[in-house]
């Protein structure tokens, strides 16, 4: 699975909140340090405002503060904030074929998996992977 620009903008920053839930981290600090555009970043911390997973604070030492669960927000629930979970018409009008049709139901139980596994890992445990890999 591939995950698009603005997904991975929004997973990068909802760690980056929830490792220090305390602070008010400005947005400029995430743009600089994962290198991309502030304007961007901007439409994508408005959306997981919205979700009310961080909230912004304006002026002086204002920014984005994580206020989600970190214990029961999943992977899961920021990506579909994101991405388009309805299933691609590969067919493009034609009538299926029988391989088409093998491949849809093989291509589906991956997706199957895949959303299966972004469900069952939470921002506490990526936080957890994120520290064991700066060892």
């Amino acid at each position: 699975m591939k995950l698009q620009v603005n997904t991975t903008l929004a997973l990068y920053s909802v760690l980056e909140f929830a490792a220090d839930p305390e602070r008010h981290i400005p947005a400029a600090e995430i743009a600089e340090k994962y290198d991309v555009s502030p304007h961007h970043l901007a439409k994508v911390l408005a959306e997981l405002a919205r979700a009310d997973i961080v909230e912004s604070v304006r002026g002086v030492g204002g920014g984005y503060r994580f206020t989600a669960n970190a214990r029961r927000l999943t992977l899961m629930d920021v990506i579909e904030l994101f991405e388009d979970s309805t299933p691609a018409n590969r067919h493009d009008g034609a009538p299926p074929t029988p391989v088409d049709q093998a491949l849809d139901t093989v291509l589906a139980e991956i997706d199957q998996i895949a959303r299966a596994t972004f469900s069952s890992i939470t921002i506490a445990t990526m936080l957890q992977l994120v520290a064991r890999g700066k060892r």
